[in-house]
């Protein structure tokens, strides 16, 4: 029996990621019963998928109030850690990816944020966050569901911009985020001491890219956001 959440398990695994958290809130323990049962790495390989679930305490009264508010609520884990990157991720993304290739990215370019995107057309722009590139993509300015056609032109890519990063462009030349975030350690934890942003794609992203080097890693398989009743 799978589980949304065996999506971007899978795919960490796949891709060479063995230090796996699991950030839940509410009516979780079917849930970790199910991480417990599936995710077992052996004594060797020092990998593992924790499980941190949202409680209160003297320094966080509250429950998680956003997506960057669950990782900030556990920032002593990053702190303490050896690690040099952090890779955020959602639990309701349906897709395949190998975050081999995205850590390629952002080291190439010496990136303080690396971001996935996929090309879309018009039509659905309305649905995503769209990012403004220049020409070595890194991205410069983001929209949040454009729906006028002014809005378009500012955050439109260059056809073959996209074709030249190996995708076919098909009459595609707005490029949404995915949510897919990978970040230097000391950088994540800049963005999140310093202020009290809640939110990784409301709040974190466009901060990241008013003061970082934020650069687009670009995908083209299947993805879908299923985090809606609709979808």
């Amino acid at each position: 029996k799978y589980r949304i959440i065996d999506v971007p398990l899978s795919n960490c695994i796949n891709s060479g990621v063995q230090r796996i958290y699991v950030m839940t809130q509410f009516n979780s323990v079917s849930l970790h019963r199910h991480i417990r049962r599936t995710y077992r790495f052996d004594a060797f390989s020092g990998g593992y998928v924790e499980i941190l679930a949202a409680q209160q305490t003297n320094e966080a009264m509250a429950w998680y109030q956003g997506t960057a508010d669950a990782v900030r609520q556990h920032i002593k884990l990053l702190q303490d850690s050896d690690i040099k990157q952090v890779l955020v991720l959602s639990g309701d993304q349906l897709y395949r990816m190998n975050y081999a290739d995205l850590l390629a990215t952002h080291e190439a370019n010496n990136a303080d944020v690396t971001i996935a995107g996929i090309p879309v057309n018009d039509d659905v722009s309305s649905s995503f966050g769209i990012m403004r590139l220049d020409s070595t993509g890194r991205v410069e300015g983001f929209l949040e569901k454009p729906k006028t056609a002014a809005e378009l032109d500012l955050v439109r890519t260059d056809p073959a911009w996209i074709e030249q990063a190996g995708i076919q462009s098909a009459g595609r030349s707005l490029m949404a985020s995915m949510g897919i975030y990978l970040f230097d350690r000391n950088c994540l934890l800049d963005l999140l001491l310093k202020t009290d942003y809640q939110d990784f794609g409301k709040e974190v992203f466009p901060a990241a890219i008013r003061a970082k080097r934020v650069q687009l890693h670009p995908f083209d398989g299947y993805w879908e956001d299923i985090g809606t009743i609709r979808s």
